[in-house]
């Protein structure tokens, strides 16, 4: 079974081909998800009923901006045979799904769809309307891509020409920052920040000393969680008392990480978030 990528970034096998350039075909009727991103686009864009299982993921709201609608559905699909029982006629996975699964798929004649990791605003509106294509509802991308656009262009008027722009950087569990060619420095400077991501940690992100931070000061932080507490070595690292020094409640602004792991039906929401944490500096 040959592999080929498509115009939008999707791994497709040969023989779901026909299914994407062809209409005519029937759209998948029972689709198991192993992946936590594909489960958000089946709950957004699939009827209930072709939902055959999501993955162990999906119901935890910290990777899942819809936990709690997947608690609806079977939710336990993980390795080869978890899926095998569930019977799909169509399995998404993810470019990074464990490959021994992906492979074990492919060998026994299952469909199986591999999303690439989304890295902007228009990887995202791509890969919707591909998978409700492939799903059978291509208005129901349409209707969420247009929320897309228009909290994207909502955002953009609300910065004023020639504003300052605070400087921020994304500080993470172990000191992880989100680099510049990212989904969320994307979203950062639609929303009238300036990303130290690039400075700090290049185009891709890594992991930044404490010292670095407190040396090169940005303007604030961005962090998944607003209570930060030191359980283990990773948050420790962000309960760190120079940190809680420079950056009192009022300098870091919260970014929930279920808003942009996976983008897609988060990406409204997400905007939004920092488009009123902008607003909520004013002119500082």
């Amino acid at each position: 079974m040959r592999a080929w990528v498509n115009r939008f970034g999707l791994i497709v096998a040969a023989w779901a081909l026909p299914a994407l350039a062809t209409p005519a075909i029937a759209a998948p009727q029972r689709i198991v998800s192993i992946n936590a991103c594909a489960d958000q686009l089946l709950l957004a864009l699939a009827d209930p009923a072709q939902i055959a299982a999501l993955s162990i993921y999906a119901t935890d709201p910290g990777y899942s901006y819809l936990a709690e609608q997947a608690k609806a559905f079977r939710h336990d699909a993980g390795p080869a045979e978890t899926v095998i029982r569930h019977k799909p006629d169509l399995v998404l996975a993810g470019r990074f799904t464990k490959r021994e699964t992906r492979s074990m798929l492919k060998r026994l004649g299952f469909k199986v769809v591999e999303l690439d990791t989304v890295k902007s605003i228009d990887d995202s509106i791509k890969q919707i309307r591909d998978v409700a294509t492939l799903l059978g509802h291509p208005e129901r991308g349409d209707d969420l891509i247009a929320r897309i656009e228009a909290a994207r262009t909502k955002a953009a008027a609300a910065v004023p020409v020639g504003a300052h722009e605070p400087t921020v950087a994304v500080y993470q569990r172990r000191g992880y920052v989100t680099g510049q060619n990212t989904l969320t420095g994307e979203l950062l400077r639609l929303a009238g920040f300036a990303d130290m991501g690039g400075q700090l940690a290049g185009k891709t992100g890594g992991f930044v000393p404490l010292e670095r931070i407190v040396t090169e000061k940005p303007d604030l932080l961005v962090v998944a969680d607003p209570h930060v507490v030191a359980a283990d070595q990773g948050s420790a690292l962000l309960a760190h008392p120079a940190l809680r020094e420079l950056y009192p409640p009022e300098r870091r602004i919260t970014l929930p990480g279920r808003l942009t792991i996976c983008a897609g039906p988060s990406l409204p929401e997400a905007i939004d978030m920092l488009s009123a944490e902008r607003a909520r500096l004013g002119g500082s």
